[in-house]
C-alpha cells in the first residue's frame, strides 16, 4: 500500500493510500484515559513532535466479545490508547485547501460495545462521492457512562473532544469544519440527538442524522445505582480509585452481568446533559436540520433472534404494539413535534426485508447508507443479492444530506399523517404519507 505525509495543526501523519482513497487510522484525539484519567474528562492530546504513523487500527474501547454474535463486525483491537479516530478521505483532496463536507459517525452498540473499526464503516464510497469520513472512538460502559465521583457522561464529553480536534485538523485532508454531519446509528443515534440535546454541543456541527436512535437519557441516582452494583461485583469501591484498578475486561464482564435492558447512557441532570433528551429537543438544536428514521423491524425482524441466539422466532406482535415501534420507531414523530417550529426534520422508513432476517432488522440498512454492499459480514445478514439500485439511492441521499442539500421530500412535523421516504421491499423508494401514524400518540396508543 502506498503512503501520502498529511500535515496537521497537530503534527505531520502518515496515511495509507489506496485506490485514491486515504485512510488514517487511530490517530489519538485525547490523552490515554489510564491511571487518574480513566474516569476523568478526556484532555485534548498534545501535539504529536514526531511522525506519526497512521496506517492501522488502534485499541478500542471494546473488550474481547461482549456479545456472543452481532450482526455488524465489530473487531476489538487491545491497548489502552482509545481515544482515537480515524479519517477516510478522497486522496485528491488532501492538502489542496478543499472544503469537502465531514460525516463524523458514531458507531451503536449499546454504550457498552462496538467498534470504530468495524469494516461496514468505512466509507470508502462517501469518500469517492466528495465526503469526509471521521470515526471516533469513546469510552463505553462504566468507563464512558457509569456515575464515578458524582462524575458522568464521559463517553459524550469524548465525543465533544473528537469535534473540537475534528474541527482544528479536518482541514488538513480536504474537509470544512463548518460543514460537519454528526449521524451514528443505535446508541450512536442516541448519541446523536444527546449532543442535539445539550447545550454544551451547540456550534459544533451542522447538521444530524439519527438512524435506529432512541431519545433516552438515564437518571444519575439510577446509573449511580448500577454502578455501586458493578463494583460490589467486583469487590471494589465505586470510585475512581477503587474502580480504577480494575482489568478492563472484567469491568465490562460485570455490567454485563448487572445491567438490564439499557443499563448506561447519556445521563441528565448533569452539566453536559441538564434535562432528558426528549424533553430538551424541543428547545436544544432545533437551528441544525435533522435526518431520523429506523427499520421497519428492528428487533422484531423473524429472523434476528435465530440468526444471534439460536433462539425461536418471536410470535408476531400487531404493528404499534412491537418492541421495535415502543423502542424506536415512536421516536420519530415524537422528536419531529419536539423540532417542528425549527431548521427542519426529515424521517425515512427502511422497510427493506433480508431474506435471512426475513425483515427489515436492526443494523441492515448501514451497507446501503454507506454503500458498502461488498463489504465483509453484509451477505451474512442481506443475502447473496441485495438490491443494489437501492443502496445507490440510500447512499446518494446520504451524500446529498451531508452536502448540506435539503431533502426532496416535505418536512416531518410530528403531524397524523407527515409524509417519509421509505425504502421498499421492491428495492425502490417512494414517498408514504402517514408512515409514522401507527406509532403516533394522536394515534391513541
Amino acid at each position: 500500500m502506498a503512503t501520502m505525509l498529511i500535515a496537521t495543526p497537530v503534527g505531520d501523519i502518515v496515511a495509507g493510500h489506496e485506490d485514491g482513497i486515504v485512510r488514517g487510522r487511530g490517530i489519538p484525539y485525547a490523552e490515554t484515559p489510564i491511571g487518574p484519567m480513566r474516569f476523568a474528562p478526556p484532555r485534548r492530546r498534545a501535539a504529536f513532535g514526531h511522525l506519526f504513523d497512521a496506517r492501522r487500527d488502534a485499541a478500542t474501547p471494546q473488550r474481547g466479545t461482549p456479545y456472543p454474535m452481532t450482526v455488524i463486525p465489530e473487531p476489538s483491537v487491545p491497548g489502552d490508547d482509545i481515544l482515537q479516530l480515524s479519517i477516510t478521505a478522497p486522496a485528491q483532496a488532501v492538502g489542496t485547501g478543499a472544503s469537502l463536507p465531514v460525516l463524523f459517525w458514531i458507531h451503536g452498540g449499546g454504550y457498552v460495545a462496538g467498534s470504530p473499526a468495524s469494516p461496514w464503516y468505512d466509507g470508502a464510497a462517501l469518500a469517492r462521492a466528495g465526503v469526509i469520513v471521521v470515526r471516533p472512538a469513546y469510552r463505553l460502559g462504566i468507563e464512558g457512562f457509569g456515575v464515578v465521583d458524582g462524575d458522568a457522561n464521559r463517553g459524550l464529553a469524548d465525543l465533544l473532544c473528537a469535534l473540537d480536534w475534528v474541527r482544528e485538523c479536518v482541514h488538513a485532508f480536504g474537509g470544512d469544519p463548518a460543514r460537519i454531519t454528526i449521524a451514528g446509528q443505535s446508541a450512536g443515534g442516541g448519541a446523536v440527538l444527546a449532543l442535539l440535546a445539550s447545550p454544551v454541543a451547540a456550534g459544533r456541527f451542522a447538521r444530524a442524522a439519527c438512524f435506529s436512535g432512541v431519545d433516552t437519557s438515564l437518571d444519575e441516582r439510577r446509573v449511580a445505582s448500577l454502578t455501586d452494583a458493578v463494583a460490589a461485583r467486583l469487590g471494589v469501591a465505586a470510585t475512581a480509585d477503587g474502580l480504577g484498578g480494575s482489568d478492563p475486561l472484567e469491568l465490562q464482564t460485570a455490567l454485563l452481568t448487572e445491567q438490564t435492558t439499557l443499563g448506561v447512557g447519556p445521563v441528565h441532570g448533569t452539566s453536559l446533559l441538564p434535562a432528558p433528551i426528549h424533553a430538551a429537543l424541543g428547545t436544544s438544536g432545533t437551528g441544525v436540520p435533522l435526518l431520523i428514521g429506523a427499520t421497519a423491524d428492528e428487533f422484531d425482524s423473524p429472523g434476528l433472534a435465530v440468526e444471534l441466539t439460536g433462539a425461536p422466532a418471536p410470535r408476531p406482535q400487531p404493528e404499534g404494539s412491537r418492541p421495535t415501534d415502543l423502542m424506536f420507531r415512536s421516536v420519530i414523530p415524537r422528536t419531529a413535534k419536539a423540532r417542528a417550529d425549527g431548521a427542519g426534520t426529515w424521517s425515512y422508513s427502511f422497510d427493506w426485508p433480508s431474506p435471512v432476517l426475513r425483515g427489515a432488522g436492526h443494523c441492515i440498512d448501514l451497507p446501503f447508507w454507506f454503500g458498502a454492499l461488498d463489504a465483509p459480514g453484509v451477505t451474512e445478514v442481506v443475502g447473496a443479492q441485495p438490491p443494489a439500485g437501492l443502496a445507490q439511492v440510500m447512499s446518494q441521499q446520504f451524500v446529498s444530506f451531508v452536502r448540506g442539500e435539503q431533502p426532496a421530500w416535505p418536512r416531518a412535523r410530528g403531524e397524523i399523517g407527515d409524509a417519509a421516504r421509505v425504502f421498499t421491499a421492491d428495492g425502490t423508494a417512494t414517498l408514504v404519507e402517514g408512515r409514522y401514524d401507527v406509532v403516533h400518540p394522536a394515534a391513541g396508543r
